[in-house]
């Protein structure tokens, strides 16, 4: 995956809530033994669809400016 954002941290998907349009992803970016630091992105429900989003998946939180993305690197799976 390349991307042109430099704020890019990688986590674990802890958490994933759809709502009606929206939904609210959950990403752990500490330590996979002992967990860390929690970021929330608010995304659409057709980005976790295509993106193929579910908990407990290895993604990357990519904030710019005001903000917070999601992406996934699935050519490595």
């Amino acid at each position: 995956m390349r991307i042109s954002a430099r704020n890019q941290i990688k986590g674990t998907i802890t958490e994933l809530k759809k709502g009606a349009t929206t939904a609210h992803v959950l990403v752990d970016i500490g330590d996979v033994n002992t967990g860390g630091p929690l970021i929330m992105s608010s995304i659409t429900n057709e980005s976790v669809d295509g993106l193929g989003l579910k908990v407990g998946d290895s993604v990357y939180v990519i904030i710019k400016e005001s903000d917070v993305m999601i992406g996934v690197d699935r050519s490595t799976e």
